[in-house]
């Protein structure tokens, strides 16, 4: 049985973490509660944004949830990162979409559960 925390527990968590930085963050689409995949979109609120999802497998310990780029440049265009994120759905109707608006950019994933 695998040890992994629930979806829908890490990202309730994830939201009050943002939440106590005064970060605001928001359920853009609630997926599979056990085992649904969770990608981050943070805004900088100046037309540019960041794509984090899934780190490869051979890059994870154990059952932790490790967050990695979706793209190699560190910002993409808004309107990229909502086309990818519609090319991600299609793919897979359980995943939950994070959104995250911080003008600092700031990701807060090396700190959650």
């Amino acid at each position: 049985m695998s040890s992994r925390l629930r979806s829908d527990f890490w990202v309730a968590a994830y939201l009050r973490r943002c939440a106590v930085e005064g970060v605001s963050a928001v359920l853009r689409r609630r997926g599979a509660a056990e085992a649904g995949v969770i990608i981050v979109k943070i805004d900088r609120l100046d037309g540019s944004s960041a794509l984090f999802g899934p780190a490869p497998q051979s890059e994870v310990e154990h059952d932790a949830r490790i967050f990695g780029r979706m793209h190699a440049s560190d910002w993409i265009d808004a309107a990229a990162a909502e086309t990818r994120l519609r090319r991600e759905l299609s793919f897979d109707p359980d995943l939950w979409i994070v959104e995250v608006e911080d003008r600092l950019g700031r990701d807060f994933l090396d700190a959650t559960p």
